[in-house]
């Protein structure tokens, strides 16, 4: 259960995904267009990571003067003054007709919550743009929103009959696409180093083959639960560090497949149900247990000062482009939440002055914008909503200003 209170505005989290079959609820989406190009989603298992980046031992994170958010800008040319949702639609996507900063959408949605939920936006709805002492504001045709005191007149109130409105949870709009981050919701892709240490291990297969997939009998040493039927089969990857602190905030893992407990013992027999990759000796067993993960969230930036870093990139490789995974060295003991939008800065390079020779460095810029959609307590999940250039390894995220 997520609620969130902002100005003039009660959101009340309560859709939620129950997985495996998952459900997502209120989600925002994407009509975006960026650098990068998006995954392939024909096989959702992570591959392993190819090449890697080492950071720069003089990563830092710049340090941005305290200054208030601008004026919220409507889009250009000029935004419409009412939309009609449409079925495939996404709460980003829709920002992004009206406003230039998607994610500052919660500053200017006003509706009624006593005539339907605040947060939950269909298919057919009619979004109307208004504006109030020179500020934008939007709301839904009929659903009486008005803006926050003092920020102008009153939108006139539509007087509705009682009535109820029977809408399915999982007909609402998505935050972001379902597709994109359907398989991070339930897979591990970070898991701290203690756990993956103290996890089962793959130590032979039915008939002594050195690899095995779908189908194939496996054997593990280790602890299993009986109550738990299904284990994802991971492999090791990288250490997750801090390039500043050079803490260790986990062990990167790539999905291999999935296997089913079929009897403990010692070792244990599972056999594979799902094989993304070849099954080796050593990989290791995580618990497949169903999750509740509530994803009814605005896009909104964090309340504190967030500055952390791009670690990693789920499925493997440097360059970074929109709707790409990424991993990042911030979690809950951060602040961080799902639905924050972080600014990724890259950091100005070091050039030496023609005339002085001697050297400076340019300031740092925007490169894009991420959305965090799963936390943890040292690292969290987010995808890439916008990249205005090509995203790397080590980059800055910072709360947007």
């Amino acid at each position: 259960m997520i609620k969130k209170n902002i100005p003039g505005i009660e959101l009340r989290h309560f859709c939620r995904i129950v997985l495996p079959g998952i459900t997502l609820g209120l989600a925002l989406g994407l009509t975006l267009t960026g650098c990068g190009s998006s995954p392939k989603q024909d096989e959702p298992a992570l591959e392993p990571a190819t090449t890697r980046q080492t950071p720069p031992p003089e990563a830092t994170t710049p340090v941005f003067e305290e200054t208030e958010r601008e004026p919220i800008r409507v889009a250009e040319p000029a935004p419409p003054e009412r939309y009609v949702v449409q079925r495939g639609d996404t709460l980003w996507g829709i920002s992004e007709r009206f406003l230039k900063d998607p994610w500052r959408w919660p500053e200017v949605w006003h509706t009624n919550p006593e005539i339907r939920n605040p947060h939950l936006i269909f298919p057919g709805d009619v979004i109307v743009l208004y504006y109030a002492g020179g500020q934008p504001y939007l709301t839904l045709e009929g659903a009486g929103g008005e803006p926050p005191p003092d920020a102008g007149p009153k939108r006139p109130t539509v007087k509705l009959k009682p009535q109820i409105r029977y809408e399915k949870l999982d007909s609402a709009i998505d935050t972001i696409p379902r597709e994109l981050i359907a398989p991070f919701l339930t897979r591990p892709v970070s898991v701290p180093e203690d756990v993956l240490n103290r996890s089962p291990y793959i130590v032979s297969t039915y008939e002594d083959h050195l690899i095995t997939g779908t189908g194939g009998k496996i054997y593990a040493r280790g602890e299993f639960d009986d109550s738990i039927g299904a284990y994802y089969v991971v492999r090791k990857g990288q250490q997750l560090k801090d390039p500043e602190s050079k803490e260790i905030l986990g062990i990167q893992v790539d999905f291999v497949g999935v296997a089913n407990l079929l009897k403990t013992g010692d070792p244990s027999t599972l056999r594979v149900t799902r094989a993304a990759q070849q099954v080796v000796l050593g990989d290791r067993l995580l618990p497949a247990t169903e999750e509740e993960i509530a994803l009814n969230f605005f896009p909104h930036p964090p309340e504190n000062d967030v500055r952390g870093h791009i670690i990693a990139v789920a499925n493997g490789g440097v360059h970074i482009g929109q709707y790409h995974i990424v991993i990042l060295d911030r979690g809950e003991r951060n602040g961080l939440k799902v639905g924050h939008v972080l600014a990724v800065t890259q950091g100005g390079k070091r050039q030496r002055d023609i005339f002085k020779r001697d050297y400076f460095t340019q300031p740092d810029e925007r490169g894009g914008l991420v959305m965090v959609f799963k936390t943890y307590e040292k690292t969290s999940y987010a995808l890439v909503m916008e990249a205005y250039r090509t995203l790397h390894l080590y980059d800055n995220v910072v709360t947007p200003r």
